[in-house]
């Protein structure tokens, strides 16, 4: 029965509490910046490059993660210009 609980965590070398940890790091700037894009949806001129930041930072983390090592470099964002 703990095998649902420990084998993805297994599966990119972590454990059980350091996957959770990682997890929530994601989660938290998901939900502040989903409630970025919200607000922003009804006044326009509020948060108005909150979201993109935000996806453009959990990209370029989520992209080198376990990559540092093996000399995976950061995404190039210049060529991304999508403001949401």
């Amino acid at each position: 029965m703990l095998d649902v609980f420990t084998r993805h965590p297994r599966s990119v070398d972590e454990t059980y509490a350091e996957h959770m940890a990682v997890a929530w790091s994601f989660a938290l700037p998901m939900l502040l910046g989903g409630a970025a894009c919200f607000v922003h949806g009804i006044f326009p001129f509020l948060f108005e490059t909150t979201g993109s930041r935000c996806v453009k930072t959990l990209y370029t983390r989520i992209a080198n993660r376990g990559r540092k090592s093996a000399g995976t470099e950061v995404p190039n964002w210049a060529a991304f210009d999508a403001v949401i």
